[in-house]
């Protein structure tokens, strides 16, 4: 197990290079470049694992609630996100890592229902960034790529808390959710 949270935290830190994933090219078609997007923005990487680690966080139904109504609502955020809806994406996605790391930190249980509607709403957010880069070129299959990787992220934080929480190293998830805060917090001000 230990390898497997090394081997995460490799490609998390290995695959966010940059500090938005909203670049210049970021918008080419097909199944490969929608699985990238999500990977090469920090803000889009951080806020992912952090679902997921709020999911193991709360547990129970939560473990796949939380992480399933991200994705789901996600889908409608990236179809927004072609027709240019939402206000104010960039400040929502930074938003997502202030509220959920600061969430992860104080170990703040709700209700499954209540974390759902929560990661529902950033997912709006980010969605819509991932849309709004989608062409026209193949549109199905941006958005499995994206929906893949965002699915692959959000297991990875799982994995990690659950990990960290049986390891009794619990400590570790809300070091986690500061840092996510902090980051969130810096990408606020710059």
């Amino acid at each position: 197990m230990r390898r497997i949270a090394l081997a995460a935290s490799a490609l998390i830190l290995g695959s966010s290079g940059m500090a938005f994933a909203h670049v210049p090219g970021a918008g080419e078609a097909g199944l490969a470049a929608g699985f990238a997007h999500p990977l090469l923005g920090l803000d889009h990487v951080l806020a992912m694992v952090a679902v997921g680690l709020w999911a193991s966080q709360l547990g129970g139904r939560a473990l796949w609630l939380v992480p399933a109504s991200f994705v789901a609502v996600m889908a409608l955020g990236a179809a927004l996100g072609t027709a240019g809806v939402l206000p104010a994406v960039e400040l929502g996605i930074v938003g997502s890592l202030l509220v959920l790391g600061l969430l992860i930190a104080s170990a703040t249980r709700v209700r499954v229902a209540a974390g759902a509607a929560l990661a529902a709403v950033f997912a709006l957010f980010h969605g819509h960034a991932h849309g709004a880069e989608m062409t026209a070129g193949a549109p199905a299959l941006y958005a499995a790529g994206f929906i893949a990787a965002t699915a692959l992220l959000h297991g990875i934080g799982v994995a990690a808390g659950l990990y960290w929480q049986h390891a009794a190293r619990g400590w570790l998830v809300r070091a986690g959710g500061a840092a996510v805060a902090a980051a969130g917090l810096v990408l606020l001000m710059a």
